[in-house]
């Protein structure tokens, strides 16, 4: 299924999109605005951008206006860490990471071997991503090769950019959970060629952490990235200090977490590790050279009680690395990207640090397609990129539209009550590929 708009669409309201990223409050020279604004959108693609008071030029025979007033038209929203066989567990009670996997994640993931059971909740999954304006995201499947199929084809149907991975995982877990280094290998293998780059589909290799991971299957999981080297690499890093000593028993022979993931030729530029929390100097310097992305969880972090993520260390240290925003749901408590940057701003507070309304919006859709190489198709409102959008009504609650009488047109107030009062009542509109899908 194509899941373009056939025809031309001609989309009006405050058009914002980022062109780099922003070095804090003020900083209008990082995005272009469109305050009455046109998005023209032929076949799925972006063809125009342009004041509305152009519309007469773009306005064609046959040609669909939708007008959202006053509302803020977006790229669509991108999340760089998010669990497809978790939409059960999210809002489980107690415990940490190793502990809360055992009792919860391994038995909820264990239901996946069975692909119908995975289609249904695949279906579910994606209507949850795209009520809450997510477009694009990095997906964590279970250690099944039938619930990783059902999920592409799920996402094929839609016409959705997704990123997703079967997670290979031989130890530490459930017997009917676990694979094996030789056949993680071979179903990623014909994961990859069934559905790597088939339309708007991607693989990721996905060894899911070194705990759960041999020794054999790591070295599995290097040979896949080297046999395959535009796929990107997910994984887990440094979440909780108790993984990260378990990790250093478990591989005596490596100098550290991080080293681990090095070793076996899992770390380059398209390497996501999500959490990163606990790390060393070491390793952050490694991280750097080796342009690896850090993905910073924080309704996870804090909710599993894991830490907090040290944003600024990382981005503006001495050895910069690069940060991708992510849900990471089940751990993760909502759905929505708006959510998640909200408490990612408090998360910095309590290390003394500032996120800012044009940086988390940035992070959301620009930087989130640069950190997984998708910055060529999405993340943006350009001419030649694809027409994934989102639709965002900063009045869409009571509450919010009682704050937004004291805004005035100011638009870093507006995106900032987005991200701190917004959720998915905020999505007007959601399009993918020109499609409107929601809304």
């Amino acid at each position: 299924m194509d899941g373009r708009a056939a025809g031309r669409l001609i989309l009006k309201g405050k058009v914002l999109s980022f062109t780099r990223r922003p070095t804090g409050v003020g900083d209008a020279g990082s995005y272009r605005y469109h305050p009455q604004g046109i998005v023209v959108i032929d076949g799925g693609v972006v063809t125009a951008v342009a004041d509305a008071g152009a519309i007469d030029a773009h306005r064609t025979a046959g040609a669909v206006v939708e007008d959202h007033g006053d509302r803020l038209i977006l790229p669509g929203l991108i999340d760089t860490h998010i669990h497809f066989p978790q939409t059960q567990v999210i809002s489980s009670y107690g415990t940490q990471l190793l502990e809360w996997l055992a009792k919860y994640t391994f038995p909820a993931e264990m239901r996946y071997a069975d692909p119908a059971f995975a289609a249904e909740k695949a279906r579910f999954f994606l209507d949850e991503l795209l009520r809450n304006g997510t477009t694009t995201a990095v997906v964590f499947g279970s250690s099944h090769l039938g619930a990783a199929e059902a999920f592409f084809a799920e996402s094929e149907r839609r016409n959705t950019l997704m990123v997703a991975g079967k997670t290979m995982m031989d130890r530490n877990a459930p017997d009917g959970l676990c694979d094996t280094a030789e056949s993680g290998y071979r179903d990623t293998t014909a994961l990859i060629r069934a559905w790597h780059r088939r339309g708007r589909q991607r693989v990721a290799v996905t060894p899911r952490f070194a705990i759960t991971s041999s020794p054999a299957q790591m070295e599995a999981a290097g040979a896949l990235a080297a046999e395959n080297p535009d796929c990107l690499i997910q994984t887990h890093m440094s979440e909780n200090r108790k993984e990260v000593a378990y990790a250093a028993e478990l591989y005596p022979d490596r100098a550290g977490y991080l080293d681990v993931y090095d070793h076996y030729g899992l770390l380059g530029p398209r390497t996501l590790l999500g959490h990163s929390i606990h790390l060393r100097d070491d390793e952050i310097a490694r991280m750097s050279e080796a342009e690896a992305v850090a993905v910073f969880c924080p309704t996870s972090n804090l909710f599993i009680g894991s830490g907090l993520f040290d944003h600024d260390r990382l981005e503006r240290g001495e050895h910069p690395v690069r940060i991708g925003l992510a849900t990471d749901v089940g751990g993760g408590t909502s759905y929505s990207m708006l959510r998640t940057a909200g408490e990612a701003y408090k998360v910095m507070q309590l290390r003394g640090q500032t996120l800012s309304a044009l940086q988390a919006f940035d992070q959301m859709t620009r930087a989130n397609a640069a950190a997984i190489g998708e910055e060529a198709a999405v993340g943006r409102i350009e001419p030649g990129l694809t027409a994934d959008l989102v639709v965002l009504d900063a009045r869409a609650t009571p509450a919010m539209a009682h704050r937004m009488e004291a805004v005035d047109g100011d638009l870093e107030e507006e995106l900032f009550v987005l991200m701190t009062m917004g959720d998915d009542r905020a999505v007007a509109a959601t399009y993918v590929a020109g499609a409107r899908v929601g809304g």
